[in-house]
């Protein structure tokens, strides 16, 4: 587990990606330090497991999601928790996170398991205020208690592949929209131009996208 954090590869750039979006640090009385997984999607947390290498335990938690079935990855190391911390997170993040360091290299895979974690895709036929019939549309929203984050992802998604992007403040939480042109370069992006046989992500996502005729 070494420096887990730092031996980049396409997977471990995934993984980091989701756990900004939706991991926890937790450092217990007895000093142990842990990384918490615990998402709705047992396949996408069983391929988590699988980057680790890790033999530990999926456990099934309702408490956080009365309404479906959740499950829990916890991974005890000090080193990877130390990782964490020289990346730039930190525990109890989700108001303060930002962007941790990831080589440009990475950063598509590392968008992935962001937006996989903290994102969604909606496609249809809406009907714009000033427009008489629907029209097709595409948007991708990244969603989180910290602007700074979401700041720092247009700036870099805007450096490397030109999208604009609006910042605003919604229902408690900050909101990164793209519309349907900038979703399209998005996809592309994240999902290594749909050459996508050794990539993790989570499907039902990306099948919003597919269903949509995007791929």
């Amino acid at each position: 587990n070494e420096n887990f954090f730092k031996n980049w590869t396409p997977e471990m750039a995934y993984v980091l990606g989701f756990f900004t979006a939706d991991g926890n640090m937790i450092k217990n009385k007895r000093g142990a330090h842990f990384m918490e997984f615990q998402i709705t999607d047992k396949d996408l947390l069983e391929r988590i497991r699988e980057v680790f290498q890790s033999n530990h335990k999926i456990s099934i938690r309702k408490k956080k999601f009365p309404w479906k079935t959740a499950y829990r990855l916890q991974i005890g190391s000090k080193i990877m928790f130390n990782d964490l911390i020289n990346l730039g997170l930190t525990p109890n993040k989700s108001k303060k996170v930002e962007l941790p360091y990831i080589p440009e290299k990475y950063f598509p895979h590392f968008v992935r398991g962001y937006f996989d974690g903290d994102g969604n895709v909606s496609a249809g036929y809406f009907k714009k205020p000033d427009r008489k019939n629907k029209s097709f549309t595409i948007s991708v929203q990244f969603t989180s208690g910290s602007k700074r984050i979401l700041k720092e992802l247009m700036t870099k998604l805007s450096k490397f592949i030109s999208l604009k992007g609006s910042l605003l403040f919604a229902s408690r939480a900050w909101r990164l929209n793209y519309s349907i042109n900038d979703s399209k370069k998005l996809f592309r992006f994240m999902y290594n131009d749909n050459n996508i046989k050794k990539l993790i992500y989570l499907e039902r996502k990306y099948i919003i996208f597919k269903n949509a005729g995007v791929v």
